[in-house]
């Protein structure tokens, strides 16, 4: 459901995303993290990890006014996680880091702008919101969907995404 509220539509999109890419996780074969269905894919592991560091920069989006990826400084991720339970530990905790963040949120700080830097180069500068919908739910939506496709070539069940997939109704 559609609101006024820009807060909460980023909010109601978020969660369902979140609940679906919780799903996606949750199916990953710990035997197959060093998987690839090509030399120039990340391995499965590397993938699934990305999707959930990409909470931690949606919660910066909402906080701070930019990422500078030249920051010698700056907070580096945390070690690839070795097991599913690691990862989705990491996964709880980012996302509810991230609906703590829009929460405390508003309309107007959306709208500010926030920008991702390297250096002196602005690499994007947008309002908060428009980041957040695109190279923070987009960027993770083309992840999880290039993360379901290695799930259906290693014969794992696809969990439905926005539907019943093939798995769960059936061929067609």
């Amino acid at each position: 459901m559609h609101t006024s509220s820009l807060q909460q539509n980023i909010l109601q999109e978020l969660e369902r995303e979140l609940v679906i890419t919780r799903k996606v996780l949750e199916r990953l074969p710990e035997d197959k993290f060093d998987y690839t269905p090509h030399p120039k894919s990340m391995p499965l592991i590397k993938l699934a990890t990305h999707i959930v560091n990409l909470l931690g920069l949606k919660s910066l989006m909402v906080r701070a006014d930019y990422r500078d990826f030249a920051d010698p400084n700056a907070p580096k991720p945390p070690p690839t996680p070795t097991t599913r339970a690691q990862l989705l530990e990491r996964f709880d905790a980012y996302a509810a880091d991230l609906r703590k963040a829009l929460g405390e949120s508003d309309d107007q700080q959306l709208t500010n702008s926030f920008q991702l830097r390297a250096g002196e180069k602005v690499l994007m500068d947008r309002p908060r919101g428009a980041a957040l919908r695109i190279m923070g739910l987009n960027h993770s939506i083309h992840h999880r969907g290039q993360l379901t496709l290695y799930l259906r070539l290693l014969d794992v069940p696809v969990p439905g995404i926005y539907g019943p997939s093939a798995d769960e109704q059936g061929e067609f």
